[in-house]
């Protein structure tokens, strides 16, 4: 049997929204080490259909299978939800590239997602609301975690934990403006979300962006990708159960 070794800063608790900074480092550049023991308890390559999501998108865009890729062609925004609702400890895994061809609505922004979302209104149904519709502001009132890559027309990269009512804080050293954390066109970037409990991490390429150490820790809910107005192919998803000692 393995040991988990997590690389994690501890932060306070979000309290309040705090004024981003202009320039940041991010919480821990080290690479992720060893996480231990992982079982493979979903997966899907976008090689058959789109049974395992659900689409909530503005009018304008398009979300299909291409290729053996999902890939989404946004107008004006889109969040593509796992059906499946996840707990525990577990990593998410993927691998996305920002499409930059000449198309309608290629643009290199907003490779965002959500994870451990719950709607306090309906906590064991989160596709009851079905006036979502992937406008951007209707996912205010949900409790999740929330990383936006390279967003704000690829000038930030932020973690947010949505409190459930409206609020979205985020503390200074979770809003990242270094170039290193922004996008560039038609690279395929590996994406890895450990939530483990308190730890919680986001890692690009193996390195991790975001550690959090979160004393009321979201151990339950829905992954979703999330973009809005450009072209992005998801590839290789799959979900693995952490153990260990």
């Amino acid at each position: 049997m393995g040991m988990k070794f997590y690389v994690f800063l501890c932060a306070s608790a979000l309290m309040t929204p705090l004024l981003p900074a202009e320039d940041s480092e991010p919480a821990s550049t080290a690479p992720l080490s060893e996480i231990g023991d992982k079982q493979l308890i979903h997966q899907d390559n976008f090689d058959g259909d789109l049974s395992k999501w659900v689409v909530e998108q503005m009018p304008g865009g398009t979300t299909r299978l291409e290729g053996g890729e999902l890939d989404i062609n946004d107008a004006e925004g889109c969040t593509v939800w796992f059906k499946q609702k996840l707990s525990g400890a577990i990593m998410i895994e993927f691998e996305a590239t920002m499409i930059l061809e000449g198309g309608k609505h290629d643009r290199v922004s907003d490779l965002n997602c959500f994870w451990m979302a719950t709607d306090p209104k309906h906590p064991d149904a989160l596709f009851a609301d079905k006036k979502r519709g992937g406008l951007f502001k209707n996912y205010d009132p949900l409790r999740l975690y929330y990383v936006g890559y390279g967003a704000n027309k690829n000038t930030t990269t932020r973690f947010r934990r949505y409190e459930g009512g409206g609020e979205r804080p985020v503390l200074p050293e979770h809003d990242l403006r270094d170039k290193k954390f922004l996008h560039a066109p038609n690279k395929t970037l590996t994406i890895q979300i450990i939530s483990d409990g308190g730890k919680i991490q986001y890692l690009r390429d193996g390195e991790v962006v975001f550690d959090f150490e979160d004393k009321e820790p979201y151990t339950e809910g829905w992954f979703g990708f999330r973009t809005v107005r450009n072209h992005l192919r998801i590839d290789n998803f799959k979900v693995y159960r952490l153990s260990g000692d």
